[in-house]
């Protein structure tokens, strides 16, 4: 179903690629939007036991294109290298396809919010004081991966 990476020697194992998922902070989340137009948001997220998780408004494009599709894909680029005396740029990507749900499970969504805070947000109690703030509108995407590729890229 998945196509096979072209520059097979550039592949990443599927460790290196959970590296990736575990310590970047953004990628693109990439729906079926509108009128057959693909729309991607940047977006914060967590992984976590094999799958994904974001977070967001409870109406929206994202959420109507969800309703719509459940296909996602979701790709994270790490912050790259630059080798001293090069001009180009070294770094590794890491594709996700797979289906997004939204976490109806009041106490798992709060769990996820708190977890996700965590990776941003520097305090427990600038956390805490957020969730109190935002908790109750916030609404949770979970995305189960179908499949995982990482590159190596140089842009020379």
């Amino acid at each position: 179903m998945f196509r096979e990476m072209r520059r097979i020697k550039q592949q990443l194992s599927a460790e290196e690629c959970e590296r990736i998922l575990r310590e970047q902070p953004r990628g693109v989340l990439c729906v079926h939007g509108e009128d057959g137009y693909p729309y991607g948001v940047p977006i914060d997220f967590l992984y976590q036991d094999g799958r994904l998780f974001f977070h967001g408004a409870r109406e929206g494009h994202k959420i109507d294109a969800l309703a719509a599709c459940d296909k996602v894909c979701l790709t994270v680029l790490d912050g790259g290298e630059r080798q001293e005396g090069e001009w180009w740029y070294t770094f590794n990507s890491v594709i996700c396809f797979g289906r997004c749900r939204v976490v109806e499970d009041d106490g798992t969504r709060l769990s996820i919010l708190r977890t996700l805070g965590m990776k941003y947000i520097p305090t427990t109690a600038e956390m805490e004081a957020t969730m109190a703030r935002s908790a109750a509108r916030t609404a949770v995407l979970e995305m189960e991966i179908d499949y995982m590729t990482g590159k190596a890229v140089k842009e020379k």
